[in-house]
């Protein structure tokens, strides 16, 4: 069959799925899901759970697109009930017409409940589960509808080097990561209880021991220090040969910020903590970072973190993700200026299948949309 008759077919199988293609139900189910370690099974607290929200939106020609959210905490059923409202906005609606769907939720709300909060976590589950809907009804994977730009993307291991982990548990797990074919991996200081300097350098160290000089090594803060600390612990680290360090500080300090990356060599990684697209202009402004992190979730979901990674590429910045490397692996391997993809695999139990792992890069799936199922075994069983 020649290419041209090919791609008529193609084009004539989309047609008779029917244009314009509607919205005509959703199903919302909160999750408590194991908090562990896959990746080198050494949890800090065993038996500890993840609240999490997923999300079915379905239309009139049997096409399903799901979504995930959490950083519910204690108000979870409250941000299941969030998503619920919302996506009962969006039944009659065309799903293609993403922009115009968010449109409405944020009227539906009278504007007034974002960019932080609850109204962002639901807005994300329903965002990612419409992109979902265009990659299967126009047969595309997400990453090449969003532009394609490689079909391998480099990921560093995260959640397996924490900081209440002792020196040699520390030094097991790091192992384990090599073993396992990781070239980057990200570990943690601001470290239990009053550390010196000293103290937390050590942390960084023990894990250089054993990988090595030329495995790419972040290290995440999770806010806990001050400017000046950062500074000062951030400058005796400079011999460690540090990838990146992440959110040394309060995320909205962005003149704080800008005081640190000017300070160091070692680049500087922040941005999860923020929510919507503004923030952002500001923290990239101010020359705040030198690699811009977006959790999706927080952001809002596909649709702004693209808008956030071509604001960053304007200021010719490197972008990363934060957490569930299955989805985000799509929108990282869809922009030039994509650096990297958090290889979390906190959410990786809900499915049938994730996007494998070789020689330390994600292979991104051919399956339209996200190229994932739920496991609905695992579904049932984690249901709150």
């Amino acid at each position: 069959m020649c290419r041209a008759h090919r791609l008529s077919r193609k084009t004539e199988s989309i047609t008779e799925r029917g244009n314009p293609v509607k919205i005509t139900g959703f199903e919302v189910t909160a999750l408590n899901i194991p908090e562990d370690d896959p990746l080198a099974n050494m949890p800090e607290e065993a038996g500890r759970m993840r609240p999490v929200v997923i999300l079915r939106l379905r239309t009139d020609n049997g096409l399903e697109g799901i979504g995930v959210t959490f950083y519910g905490g204690k108000m979870t059923g409250s941000l299941k009930v969030a998503i619920e409202e919302l996506s009962a906005l969006t039944v009659g609606e065309d799903p293609l017409r993403i922009e115009h769907i968010v449109g409405k939720l944020r009227a539906g709300t009278g504007d007034s409940c974002g960019p932080g909060g609850t109204f962002t976590l639901a807005l994300s589950a329903i965002d990612v589960a419409l992109w979902d809907i265009k990659g299967k009804f126009l047969e595309q994977p997400l990453w090449k509808l969003l532009g394609g730009h490689r079909d391998r993307v480099p990921t560093y291991a995260s959640g397996a080097l924490r900081r209440g982990l002792t020196d040699d548990q520390t030094q097991q797990a790091a192992q384990t990561l090599l073993d396992k074919g990781f070239r980057e991996m990200k570990t943690q200081m601001a470290l239990p209880g009053n550390p010196s300097p000293e103290d937390e350098l050590r942390r960084i160290r023990v894990i250089r021991d054993v990988i090595g000089p030329d495995i790419k090594l972040m290290c995440d803060i999770n806010q806990r220090w001050r400017p000046e600390q950062a500074i000062d612990i951030g400058s005796r680290a400079e011999d460690v040969g540090l990838f990146w360090l992440e959110d040394v500080t309060t995320a909205d300090d962005y003149a704080g910020l800008a005081r640190v990356t000017a300070a160091l060599n070692t680049p500087i990684a922040g941005g999860e903590y923020l929510w919507g697209i503004a923030p952002f202009r500001q923290m990239v402004e101010a020359r705040s970072v030198d690699i811009v992190m977006v959790d999706i979730v927080r952001a809002g979901g596909v649709t702004q973190w693209m808008k956030i990674a071509g604001m960053a590429e304007a200021f010719n910045l490197p972008i990363v993700s934060h957490v569930m490397p299955e989805i985000l692996v799509h929108v990282v391997a869809a922009c030039p200026n994509g650096l990297t993809v958090e290889y979390m695999p906190w959410m990786l139990c809900l499915y049938e299948e994730t996007p494998a792992v070789e020689n330390g890069e994600m292979v991104l799936p051919d399956k339209p949309g996200l190229g994932l199922k739920f496991d609905e075994a695992a579904i049932l069983s984690y249901k709150a």
